[in-house]
């Protein structure tokens, strides 16, 4: 007769074991990926909120620096429109200049975008066009700076004709960057906003805005 095998309670105490610790695998598994998934939701989370921040105050720093640039641009391009005329006949009485007036820019809230890391948790092009307006911003900082610090080597009144010379120069490079400036300042923070979320400010074309 052949040999009949009756499952023993040993066997079905192991089955029962192998089960549970599949099962508990399997639970060990679900929590840790439930634990990291969580974790880079929080981190996810951090690093948006940094870079809300961050834009906001892009945001801020970019209305102040177009509004310091708009109330000067109008006096350049008529310092210059004097300044060549006086090159041309010599005519000092018609300058009448009341100071360079350059526009004072801030760059704070980049400086704090590199040393906080946050401009890498902003969108690249963004980013990208951010770095291309402060860079402008510098180029248009290291000009005023040269020409200031010419005036003190030349003092205006040592040689008018040399003095007027270098601000001819200084506004016809400054009065290309003023309107390259509001452009891009304008062109930037809609894109902020658009980030953001939030509807763009609305500016008209005529005088200083």
């Amino acid at each position: 007769m052949p040999e009949v095998h009756v499952p023993h309670a040993d066997d079905h105490h192991r089955g029962k074991s192998v089960l549970r610790i599949a099962l508990e695998v399997v639970m060990l598994a679900v929590g840790v990926f439930l634990g990291l998934t969580g974790e880079q939701w929080r981190e996810h989370r951090q690093h948006r909120e940094a870079a809300d921040a961050a834009l906001r105050r892009f945001r801020a720093e970019i209305a102040s620096n177009r509004k310091s640039v708009s109330a000067v641009k109008d006096y350049h391009v008529t310092m210059r429109g004097r300044i060549d005329k006086y090159l041309k006949d010599r005519d000092a009485a018609a300058v009448s200049m009341q100071g360079i007036q350059p526009a004072f820019i801030e760059h704070t809230a980049w400086d704090l975008a590199l040393a906080t890391q946050s401009l890498a948790y902003i969108d690249e092009r963004l980013a990208f066009a951010l770095s291309r307006v402060y860079s402008t911003q510098q180029e248009y900082a290291e000009l005023s700076r040269g020409l200031l610090q010419a005036m003190y080597i030349h003092p205006p009144g040592e040689n008018m004709a040399v003095f007027f010379g270098a601000v001819s120069v200084y506004y016809g490079d400054i009065t290309q960057l003023d309107p390259k400036l509001i452009e891009m300042y304008d062109d930037l923070e809609g894109q902020i906003s658009r980030a953001l979320g939030e509807p763009a400010a609305t500016r008209t074309r005529t005088g200083t805005e």
